[in-house]
């Protein structure tokens, strides 16, 4: 279970880090800011997001569920505003981030399955 978690903060870490030397907009100033950003990543889409997420349901259903990259984005601005030495200059640079760390943490979620699932024929 810890090796779990370790092994999606590394991944999410990966993903900040990637999108920190693909947008232009995003600044990380050391490996310590990093984990700790991805440390609370992980705990803010846990606790805020799910509340977040619900009080934007009309507007998510509006757009065909496109405004949930603004309320990742928001996560993730929300973040760079406590931890010191990560940064994200303005709503694009949040958006792709969230996008890129989306991806990250989705490649993790791969590796992480336990329940691989046999096909009967």
């Amino acid at each position: 279970m810890l090796t779990k978690l370790i092994v999606r903060v590394i991944f999410g870490a990966l993903g900040l880090w990637v999108a920190s030397k693909l947008v232009a907009g995003i600044t990380v100033s050391g490996p310590t800011a990093l984990v700790l950003a991805a440390l609370l990543l992980g705990v803010v889409n846990a606790i805020v997001r799910p509340v977040i997420v619900i009080l934007t349901l009309p507007l998510t259903l509006v757009t065909l569920g496109l405004f949930l990259l603004i309320v990742n984005a928001g996560m993730i601005l929300l973040v760079s505003m406590v931890v010191p030495g990560f940064h994200v200059h303005g709503l694009i640079a949040g958006v792709l981030a969230a996008v890129i760390t989306g991806v990250s943490s989705w490649i993790g979620g791969m590796i992480l399955r336990d329940d691989r699932r046999e096909y009967r024929r």
